[in-house]
């Protein structure tokens, strides 16, 4: 069983990843071809599993980080086409942007930040979840 706060704080977190999703799909969906086994954006009922883009996080202790824990955000980009590092990084800042923009209107009572973490990006702050 599941923290029912917890369970709360990652719906919250799946709909930023599908604004984010969506987003990208309206920026860039239409630069790359998709990898031949996945669906056309839109066309599944969830938007990890369409279009060119999957955008979650996985939560990370933060052991040997100087941000602590938090959940490292990985934007991926489902194509067998060389995608240029540039773009890739494009690709993520624009996606830290709108993360960014989005945090605080579905956790307005909680303080959390996006900053780069090493190689990553990372979703930390304050996440607590308090008594069950």
């Amino acid at each position: 069983m599941r923290h029912p706060r917890l369970q709360e704080f990652d719906n919250k977190m799946k709909q930023i990843f599908d604004e984010v999703d969506a987003y990208l799909e309206d920026r860039y969906g239409d630069r790359y071809p998709l990898h031949p086994a996945r669906a056309a954006h839109g066309s599944t009922a969830n938007p990890e599993h369409s279009g060119l883009f999957t955008v979650g996080a996985d939560f990370t202790a933060g052991y040997g980080s100087d941000l602590g824990r938090g959940y490292l955000l990985a934007v991926d980009i489902k194509t067998l086409t060389d995608v240029p590092d540039d773009v890739e990084d494009e690709i993520d800042q624009v996606a830290v942007e709108k993360v960014r923009e989005l945090l605080p209107l579905y956790f307005p009572e909680r303080r959390l930040e996006v900053s780069r973490d090493g190689r990553h990006f990372k979703i930390h702050g304050e996440l607590r979840l308090g008594n069950a």
